[in-house]
C-alpha cells in the first residue's frame, strides 16, 4: 500500500481526500503544519507527500525528503513556485500538481472581490448590522462600459474576461502567447502590457509566479495605471510589491485594491490569528486602509473544486510506484 504524508491538513482537505474515488487504497498520515526542511523528517516511512501553496520545498526539504525514500510531490495546487523543481529532478523525485481544479472558481471570486469592493458591500453590511443605514460613502461606479484588463489569459483569465463580458465592458488582455480565436470570439483584444495599464478601470492578474512575473507591478508599472483603477490579484502574491501599492493608494493612484493573496502570507493565511497581534506590519496597514479588500487565499474553496484537487491528486498518488503519472500533471 502507497504510504502518504499529507502536510498543511485543514478540515475541506480531510474531507475531500478521502471521498475521493481510491483514496481508500492509499495509507494516509494527516498533519496540520507546514512541510519544510525543519518537518521534513516526518515523512519517514512515507512513499509520496501531498503539499499545498505555503510549504516550503526547497533544496534543504527535498535533501531530506530524498534520505527518507520519498519519490513523489504531488501538489495539490495549480502553483509550484514553493518547490526547487531543478533539485528535485536532480534527487529522482517526480513533482505533480493539479493545474485546472476549477477556472471558474477563481474567476467567480475575483468579480465577487472587484464587485464587493467597488459597491463597498463590506462596510454597508457592518453598518446595517449596527443599525446605521446611512449611504454616504458608498457610492460605486457602473461596470458597464468601462475596461477591464487582464493579465495572463489561461483559462482562469478568460473566465475572467468572458465574466467582465457579460457585464457589458470592454475588455483587453496581454499574455505572452495570445488566444486570438478565443479573443475574436469573446470581442476582446489583446495589447501591450502598457497600453492595458493605462486604459483599464479594473485590472485583473491571472499569472503564474515566475522570474519574469515577480512584482510585475512595482512603483514603475503601477504609476502607469490609469489614475483611480482597481486593482484584482487572486494568482500569486508576489506579484505585487506590497509596499509600493500602499505608495499609489496612499498617493491616490489607485481607486481600491482587493487581494486574495499577499506576498508574504505564509504563516499567515489559512490559520487563525485573531486572538494575536498580527506581527506582519505591512499587511497590517493594507487591512487598514478603506479601499483595501482581502481575503485569505480562499478563491479555490469551492466544492466543485475541492473534488477535482482530490480527484487529480489521488489519481497521481495511486501511480507513484509505476511512475507514470498524468502527462499534464507532471512537472518533473
Amino acid at each position: 500500500m502507497i504510504k502518504v504524508a499529507f502536510y498543511d491538513t485543514k478540515s475541506y482537505d480531510h474531507e475531500a481526500i478521502l471521498e475521493a474515488e481510491g483514496a481508500a487504497a492509499l495509507q494516509w498520515t494527516f498533519h496540520d503544519y507546514r512541510l519544510t526542511a525543519e518537518t521534513a523528517s516526518t515523512a519517514a516511512g512515507a512513499d509520496a507527500v501531498c503539499v499545498f501553496v505555503n510549504d516550503k520545498l526547497d533544496r534543504a526539504c527535498l535533501e531530506k525528503l530524498a534520505a527518507t525514500g520519498v519519490k513523489l510531490v504531488a501538489l495539490r495546487c495549480a502553483g509550484f513556485n514553493q518547490v526547487d523543481l531543478s533539485a528535485a529532478r536532480e534527487m529522482g523525485i517526480a513533482v505533480t500538481r493539479v493545474p485546472a481544479y476549477s477556472p471558474h472558481a477563481v474567476a467567480e471570486h475575483a468579480v465577487a472581490l472587484l464587485m464587493t469592493l467597488n459597491r463597498k458591500i463590506h462596510r454597508a453590511y457592518n453598518r446595517v448590522r449596527e443599525h446605521n443605514f446611512s449611504l454616504a460613502g458608498l457610492v460605486g461606479f457602473d461596470l458597464y462600459g468601462k475596461t477591464a484588463g487582464i493579465v495572463g489569459t489561461g483559462k482562469i483569465g478568460r473566465c475572467t474576461a468572458e465574466i467582465f463580458r457579460g457585464f457589458g465592458m470592454q475588455v483587453v488582455a496581454h499574455d505572452p502567447f495570445p488566444q486570438e480565436a478565443w479573443a475574436t470570439e469573446h470581442k476582446i483584444r489583446y495589447a501591450s502590457l502598457g497600453e492595458v495599464l493605462q486604459v483599464s478601470d479594473v485590472l485583473s492578474l491571472h499569472l503564474p509566479l515566475v522570474a519574469s512575473t515577480h512584482h510585475l507591478l512595482n512603483q514603475e508599472t503601477l504609476a502607469q495605471m490609469k489614475p483611480g483603477a482597481c486593482l484584482i490579484n487572486t494568482s500569486r502574491g508576489k506579484l505585487v510589491d506590497s509596499a509600493a501599492l500602499i505608495e499609489a493608494l496612499k498617493s491616490g493612484r489607485l481607486g481600491g485594491v482587493a487581494l486574495d493573496v499577499y506576498e508574504e502570507e505564509e504563516g499567515i493565511f489559512f490559520e487563525d490569528h485573531s486572538g494575536a497581534v498580527l506581527q506582519d506590519d505591512t499587511l497590517a496597514l493594507l487591512l487598514s486602509l478603506p479601499n483595501v479588500l482581502v481575503t485569505s487565499h480562499q478563491a479555490f474553496l469551492t466544492r466543485e473544486a475541492l473534488n477535482e484537487i482530490a480527484h487529480v491528486t489521488v489519481t497521481n498518488l495511486g501511480m507513484v510506484n509505476q511512475g507514470v503519472f498524468l502527462p499534464e500533471t507532471l512537472l518533473t
